[in-house]
């Protein structure tokens, strides 16, 4: 497979996780009167977006779709570092793409579904991105290491997503997902733009952390890659 056709992958894959996942946050709001159903129909929306992709990039790209994913990959030896600076490239290039079509579609005041801190506190907020990101990429590492899960592996990706955002939505609209972040604050500017850092560096800290304790806890087994 040509490295442009998995850059091209997975920045369309970027783009439609901004665009319908983040768009979901943003059309029906997290801050509702009855904000369980918004938590419970953006969590779904950025799970099924991870299914949907899956199955149609996955076996161009992996469909990583997140530069956490993609460092995690680079520390387990399962990706070139040429590959990941491509990757992230178009990760980024893809969830700026999408967010401006969010943009265009609901407004440029629909908030982007950007991701902010806990309270305003920076040190709780990095650790809670940190945790949610552990757990969503051990779990890929998890289910990823063993050919015979492949059928599978969207499905338990894309329900590990919603886990993650079930719990993490009422802490910092949850990221786990440097790209992901980053398109909707350029648009969302302000608070969002100032304190996007926060959701690039954890995140990252996340997946290296979760590439180093899976290689611990699996013995040095290769996954599929």
């Amino acid at each position: 497979m040509s490295s442009f056709k998995k850059y091209l992958a997975e920045f369309i894959g970027t783009l439609v996780l901004v665009l319908f996942a983040c768009g979901t946050a943003a059309v029906v709001g997290c801050s509702t009167s009855d904000p369980n159903v918004a938590y419970l129909l953006t969590a779904l929306a950025f799970g099924l977006v991870i299914v949907a992709m899956a199955y149609s990039i996955g076996n161009v790209s992996g469909c990583h779709i997140n530069p956490a994913v993609s460092i995690a990959m680079l520390v387990s030896g399962k990706m070139s570092f040429k590959d990941f600076i491509g990757y992230i490239i178009a990760q980024f290039a893809g969830a700026t793409a999408g967010a401006a079509l969010l943009g265009l579609f609901a407004g440029w005041d629909c908030g982007f579904g950007a991701n902010g801190l806990f309270n305003g506190q920076i040190g709780l907020s990095f650790f809670i991105e940190v945790a949610l990101t552990f757990v969503f990429v051990i779990a890929i590492l998890g289910v990823t290491s063993m050919v015979e899960n492949g059928a599978v592996a969207g499905l338990v990706i894309g329900l590990t997503l919603t886990l993650v955002h079930i719990f993490g939505i009422h802490f910092t609209g949850t990221s786990v997902n440097p790209a992901r972040s980053f398109g909707p604050a350029l648009f969302a500017g302000g608070e969002a733009l100032s304190n996007l850092w926060v959701f690039i560096v954890a995140p990252l800290v996340g997946g290296v952390l979760a590439a180093l304790v899976y290689k611990l806890i699996a013995g040095g087994k290769k996954a599929k890659k």
